[in-house]
């Protein structure tokens, strides 16, 4: 059924009300926080230039808990780096859970090649590291040359993000993330003295205890809590730092969208709490609003903002301090502990990562190759040698004193030269003839495709060019006045993007919305007869008064057989027509409205007039790549 035509395509809106996932608020909170976290390593670098004893009284200074007989004493410095740096590496654990839950990763055969990429770059900059340092006592220092710093690392994506498609930050974001648990893991297994295997076991079975009470629905946050500090104070007693529990509570706390039938659950609890506003059916309704939400967004929207604005600048400014003077660094930049771990960074992990890469993609015949081009993978290697946090934290336990002064010199080395190297390939990208730049940066690999029900122009509703390369498909509810907001962008889109095509499908939200049901009946019966983009402009523009006798109006407005429009209405004659829309919505994990798909991949994000656009080009960029 179909329905090119319509109403003159025109109006703006200035609507930017966002349906955002954690992830793109993560990469946004980036972008802004590495600004935040850079200023915070220049003040240590200051302060420690201007009075070296007070950095290091204010860091060393013991700080303890206790309760009854039991406590724990650490210096300030060891309450952040082991203690509240748990929390960043949480709310990293949290995005790339998610990031395999529902993005880009959920296609398990696309984690291969970033993981294998990420183990690359690590072995490179670490064998550089010991070509260096063979035969001396600083090659036990190897792990600070491992980990890529998730912070600046995602922060400087952000800030050239620009000049590289969207898909590279699932990808980098896997990299870091491989770093980092491999990295934790070596902390672990060699940089810890001595461990007490009683405490470990306790450790190991409260962290079981967490995935089990998720496994079984238990949405308490209290009891996460306890079990979290139950288990980081059992980890630091076993003589494991504890840094690592936050990595793995995260990798284990799942992600999944809102379920309609938890959507209209939790319609109904506040819909008893509106009928009867009491304090026990006010606490009904927030657990039960909360238990449609996936606890990995929960988490990451609550500890995300501290982690990135109060942590990891917190962190920076405990470790980054390195007194710099003409002899200090005429022997630092002739030590192999600092040309190492610079050289290493800076080299390895661009090497590394872009060279994986391509052997697998070469092995494998391309089943698996990168989602972005070559110049894009590259771009990310370069951004991979950033080295900072895991960095520090391994250089305070493999080294004291002057090579612990060269190993921080190297690193903050390492991210400067990343920053320049990161910068030099986006410039010299942006420089490739039109063509070439496109497939550098966006490559050949398929797209996902999240709509279980593909486009029928025979059945579907749709408007614009019907061999246009970019479809975007909307499911929408006529009472939904997100959707009515949404209608002018979509109008909008239409008029300044010629090959584009389209589609309207319903999904009426019934527990929150009493007519939008009739009303979609009411645009398939003006379908019947040769009218359903006219309708259904109407019904946009008219949510207020959907009652039938305004649909009877609306029909006669646009000259339809009034009678036969009633009597369709009457007998319910659409609804089967409305279920199958329905039926595909569900099929595609959509729950509200309105759900935006872009050549069959579901859209996240803003549905303003600047990022459908930025959307739809891509889109439009990538099918002309494909061809």
């Amino acid at each position: 059924m179909t329905g090119p035509q319509g109403t003159p395509l025109s109006g703006r809106t200035a609507w930017t009300r966002n349906l955002e996932t954690p992830l793109r608020r993560f990469l946004r909170t980036e972008a802004g926080s590495a600004t935040v976290l850079l200023s915070a390593a220049l003040l240590a670098l200051i302060w420690v230039n201007v009075n070296a004893s007070s950095y290091e009284t204010v860091w060393t200074t013991d700080f303890s808990l206790r309760l009854g007989r039991w406590g724990v004493t650490q210096d300030l410095r060891s309450w952040v780096n082991s203690g509240l740096m748990a929390l960043f590496f949480l709310v990293v654990g949290l995005e790339a859970r998610r990031e395999f839950d529902v993005g880009e990763l959920r296609e398990r055969s696309r984690v291969t090649l970033p993981l294998l990429a990420g183990v690359g770059g690590m072995v490179c900059a670490v064998g550089i590291y010991f070509a260096f340092n063979a035969g001396r006592d600083s090659a036990g220092g190897w792990g600070v040359a491992m980990s890529t710093d998730t912070a600046f690392a995602l922060g400087m994506l952000a800030l050239v993000g620009s000049r590289f498609p969207d898909r590279l930050r699932a990808f980098m974001l896997t990299v870091v993330v491989v770093d980092d648990v491999i990295a934790l893991v070596v902390i672990a297994l060699f940089y810890t003295e001595t461990v007490a295997f009683g405490a470990l076991v306790i450790a190991v079975v409260l962290f079981i205890a967490i995935p089990v009470a998720i496994k079984i629905g238990i949405r308490y946050g209290l009891a996460y809590a306890a079990l979290g500090v139950a288990s980081w104070f059992a980890l630091l007693r076993s003589g494991v730092d504890p840094v690592v529990l936050g990595l793995a509570l995260g990798l284990v706390t799942y992600a999944t969208p809102a379920a309609r039938a938890d959507l209209e659950r939790a319609t109904d609890l506040f819909r008893q709490f509106r009928e009867q506003p009491t304090s026990e059916l006010a606490r009904t309704a927030q657990a039960g609003l909360s238990s449609a939400v996936s606890p990995n967004e929960l988490l990451a929207q609550r500890y995300h903002p501290w982690t990135s604005y109060a942590i990891v600048p917190l962190f920076a400014l405990a470790n980054a301090g390195v007194e710099i003077n003409g002899s200090f660094l005429a022997r630092a930049y002739t030590s192999p502990i600092t040309l190492g771990i610079a050289i290493g960074f800076i080299a390895g992990k661009p090497i590394g990562i872009t060279g994986t890469a391509w052997l697998v993609t070469k092995l494998s015949h391309g089943r698996l190759r990168p989602p972005v081009g070559w110049a894009a993978v590259l771009g990310g290697g370069a951004i991979a040698g950033l080295g900072f946090t895991v960095s520090l934290l391994i250089a305070s336990l493999a080294f004291t004193g002057a090579e612990l002064e060269e190993a921080k010199l190297g690193i903050l080395t390492a991210a400067l030269g990343a920053a320049a190297l990161t910068w030099t390939v986006a410039r010299v990208t942006a420089l490739l003839p039109r063509i070439r730049r496109i497939r550098a940066l966006v490559g050949t690999a398929e797209e996902i495709v999240d709509l279980a029900d593909p486009v029928d122009p025979d059945r579907d509703h749709w408007r614009g060019r019907e061999d246009a390369p970019v479809t975007v498909v909307e499911y929408g509810d006529f009472e939904c006045p997100y959707c009515g907001q949404a209608e002018p962008v979509v109008r909008e889109l239409l008029a300044d993007i010629g090959d584009l095509r389209y589609v309207w499908r319903h999904l009426p939200l019934n527990d929150v919305h009493p007519r939008a049901q009739v009303a979609a009946e009411a645009s398939e019966a003006a379908a019947a007869q040769g009218a359903f983009w006219e309708m259904h402009d109407l019904l946009l523009d008219h949510q207020d008064a959907l009652r039938p006798s305004d649909l009877a109006g609306y029909a006669e407005q646009l000259g339809l057989d009034v009678e036969r429009f009633t009597e369709d209405l009457r007998r319910h004659a659409q609804t089967a027509r409305v279920a199958e829309d329905v039926d595909s919505a569900d099929l595609s994990g959509v729950a509200g409205t309105p759900t935006f798909f872009v050549n069959g991949r579901r859209h996240f994000g803003a549905y303003d007039i600047q990022t459908l656009t930025r959307a739809v080009k891509s889109a439009r960029i990538r099918a002309a790549v494909a061809t």
